[in-house]
């Protein structure tokens, strides 16, 4: 039987403390905020399996729907967790397999 507490989401949150490892790095990825229908171009620069930290030139609410299109992983919806100074981070609505995505040489 499951319960509750063993289901991991790409939003938990152990008072504060990070459950995943981070990888720093820069690529490029495609997102559509809420019920835009097109997609634009951010920098991802870092990812997790539960997350990511993605630069934008623009704010947007906590709370808000987001879809984030990733090489080697596809369209994958989360809500943004935190907006300021042009960066945003991403809680994933599914974990992903970070290790799919491709690096661009020297990161990782």
């Amino acid at each position: 039987m499951t319960r509750q507490s063993d289901v991991l989401s790409g939003a938990d949150i152990d008072g504060g403390k990070r459950q995943r490892s981070r990888d720093s790095l820069v690529l490029t990825a495609q997102i559509r905020l809420d019920r835009e229908t097109g997609l634009r171009e951010v920098r991802v620069r870092n990812l997790s399996a539960g997350g990511l930290m993605v630069e934008l030139d623009e704010d947007a609410d906590v709370g808000t729907p987001v879809m984030i299109k990733l090489q080697g992983i596809g369209e994958v919806d989360g809500k943004i967790a935190w907006c300021t100074e042009g960066r945003m981070g991403i809680a994933l609505d599914s974990l992903i397999d970070a290790d799919k995505v491709p690096r661009p040489s020297g990161s990782g």
